[in-house]
């Protein structure tokens, strides 16, 4: 776990990136919050933080007395919201830096393909 961010939201981005790449695919068990906590050596009230949140989403749901598992669309969901957050974080902070040096949307488009000035 990284220093000086929420440790729940660790957690929670750590299961978003294994719906992402499939490690944990729709229908599938996830470990339970005293596994998460043991692993990761945390308190299981913060695991259950980070886990809330997912639940909180629609990312995972919850079988009374069975476990945790991910939710249909799951992953879907997930690479939607990512791809607005990296659209606003991202993309549009360098559409207007490109704007403010004057470089076409042709020249702009150019960079990114080369990866190069």
């Amino acid at each position: 776990m990284e220093e000086g961010r929420p440790i729940f939201r660790q957690l929670a981005e750590q299961i978003e990136n294994q719906i992402i790449d499939r490690s944990l695919v729709e229908g599938q068990q996830v470990p339970s919050i005293n596994e998460f906590a043991a692993f990761h050596r945390i308190n299981p009230a913060t695991a259950l933080k980070g886990i809330t949140l997912l639940v909180d989403s629609g990312v995972l749901f919850k079988r009374r007395g069975i476990g945790m598992f991910v939710a249909e669309g799951a992953r879907d969901r997930l690479l939607a919201d990512r791809r607005e957050r990296f659209a606003a974080e991202f993309v549009q902070p360098l559409v207007i830096e490109a704007r403010a040096l004057g470089l076409t949307t042709d020249h702009l488009i150019e960079m990114i393909r080369k990866g190069t000035p």
